[in-house]
């Protein structure tokens, strides 16, 4: 992916959040002078990986598969750094998905925060951790427990959510015709390189061809860009 597409993409996030009202901590506004300048500041937001996220896992299309994602919270396992929880922001378009995967550690509640409506398919995993196309699935709908034929199709609208259990394949776009989305997480830690299990092998984090420069790092750039 360019980064000017990168760029553009979280000018978007940023646009789309702004018009519903939701406030970004300052970081997310400082430019990669900002984040050099307070380099000695930083060390727990860098170990964490708080900030932004954009991703294709892989695809060739942003427009089809991807996310704009923003960590405000989150911590180490070991408790070493940070808070023992995580919240985040994923940011979609009509017509974007987020691919089929599986978390084995961690809880999350999946939470419409704003825009149009959430769709989630789900499906159980085997032992071998494969998609349970036959097996019937639990879910939890802010608290209330039901069981659903395994693919089905859950919709989750403003202000309601689900929590996605360690080894529940999900899967999520926005409904046609209902606009972007605003989709809130809250869970777990959150260990976006070792705790996610794609059904089709899919890259977590891309490369970026540097067709401009730099102006707001990504959460897995820190390191490389700020030293």
């Amino acid at each position: 992916m360019k980064r000017s597409e990168i760029q553009a993409a979280i000018a978007w996030a940023k646009s789309l959040l702004e018009r519903s009202g939701f406030a970004l901590p300052m970081f997310a506004h400082w430019s990669l002078e900002q984040w050099k300048a307070r380099r000695e500041e930083v060390d727990t937001i860098i170990k964490t990986m708080r900030g932004w996220d954009v991703t294709t896992f892989g695809h060739e299309d942003f427009t089809q598969m991807g996310a704009v994602l923003f960590t405000i919270r989150n911590g180490l396992p070991d408790g070493s750094a940070g808070c023992p929880y995580a919240e985040k922001l994923i940011l979609m378009k009509e017509g974007q998905v987020l691919p089929n995967h599986y978390h084995a550690q961690k809880t999350e509640d999946i939470i419409n925060r704003g825009g149009g409506v959430l769709l989630i398919k789900v499906y159980g995993s085997l032992p071998d951790g494969s998609v349970d196309r036959e097996s019937d699935v639990r879910i939890l709908m802010d608290g209330i427990e039901s069981t659903v034929p395994a693919g089905t199709v859950v919709e989750v609208t403003r202000g309601n959510s689900m929590t996605i259990y360690p080894g529940l394949y999900h899967l999520f776009t926005p409904k046609p015709g209902c606009g972007d989305l605003i989709v809130g997480e809250v869970s777990s830690i959150n260990d976006d390189n070792t705790d996610n299990y794609f059904e089709d092998p899919r890259s977590r984090f891309i490369p970026v061809e540097e067709d401009e420069p730099v102006t707001i790092p990504l959460c897995n750039e820190y390191r490389q860009l700020l030293g």
